[in-house]
């Protein structure tokens, strides 16, 4: 699979024209404050188009009972106006092996808040549904929207309630045949480097036994970095890899199967001009790159 993807841009974008990084020290100051300025504008665009569309989906789901027509206002309304404002393009890579009518668990970097429209516009055609903190499932408005979709709380803490409802989660992922979606490193990362995995994914894939497909995110932190707001247009390139089976595997290959996921990624971003983890990068040039990247990826 292979597609470009541009959402419609706001003409002050165009206007503007493209931009330098936000941290490009030769910026000119007056661009430096028309972006500012811009930037301003799209951060009140943004609340003020999540919180409306986020109430909507909500009002949506509890009326119809049916989560599919919510997780389709976010695909089809919600990420491609964020995408737009940003004057983001998307370009997505593999796939093919994917079957996406079956349910997965599917393994990213996390570079930016960008990446979450960008992965529900760019993974058609499933209706994605995100691992995030349990916290975040008790925030007004927002929390009663997540947990009537379908999204997956995590508690970090490890408790034994946090297990028993990871397990439960793990058996509506199958039931439901959900395609469900977890930043693995936990964090974004402000370097573009990719972080180790953290492990609470990977256990529902286990309870779940639900393959496991390796994605990378490159380009987002550029157009929306993790410090502030600063957005500048730009493309960001999401990259499928091959699913990883999870049958017959149980709690003892957790830790094997965690970095075997986390290699895949890692040579994903690394092919798409990414840094991956900070130490193969080398290794992925050079008439053995193609070799090199099979054997990182399992």
């Amino acid at each position: 699979m292979q597609q470009e993807v541009r959402a419609e841009r706001s003409p002050l974008v165009d206007l503007l024209g493209d931009a330098p990084p936000p941290e490009d020290p030769t910026e000119a100051p007056l661009s430096r404050m028309m972006w500012t300025a811009f930037n301003a504008g799209q951060a009140a665009f943004t609340v003020g188009w999540s919180a409306f569309w986020i109430s909507a989906a909500l009002g949506v789901t509890l009326l119809s009972r049916s989560p599919e027509r919510a997780l389709r206002m976010a695909r089809t309304i919600w990420a491609p106006g964020l995408l737009g404002g940003a004057g983001a393009r998307l370009r997505v890579e593999g796939g093919e092996a994917v079957d996406w009518a079956s349910p997965a668990l599917f393994v990213c970097n996390h570079q930016s808040m960008i990446d979450i429209p960008a992965l529900q516009v760019g993974l058609l055609p499933a209706y994605l549904r995100f691992i995030t903190k349990e916290e975040l499932m008790h925030v007004p408005i927002l929390g009663p929207y997540m947990r009537s979709v379908g999204m997956i709380g995590i508690d970090r803490g490890n408790t034994a309630e946090g297990i028993e409802r990871l397990k439960a989660q793990a058996r509506r992922c199958h039931d439901d045949c959900a395609v469900v979606v977890a930043f693995a490193e936990g964090t974004r990362s402000r370097t573009g480097q990719i972080k180790p995995f953290k492990k609470g994914a990977f256990m529902l894939a286990l309870q779940a036994g639900i393959p496991i497909v390796p994605v990378s995110i490159e380009g987002a932190r550029r157009v929306l970095p993790s410090d502030g707001f600063k957005v500048r247009p730009g493309t960001i390139r999401i990259d499928v890899g091959e699913p990883i089976p999870t049958t017959g595997l149980g709690v003892a290959d957790r830790d094997a199967l965690m970095e075997r996921a986390h290699r895949a990624v890692v040579a994903l971003n690394v092919a798409a001009g990414g840094v991956g983890d900070g130490s193969v990068a080398f290794e992925l040039s050079g008439p053995h790159a193609a070799a090199t990247r099979r054997s990182l990826a399992g």
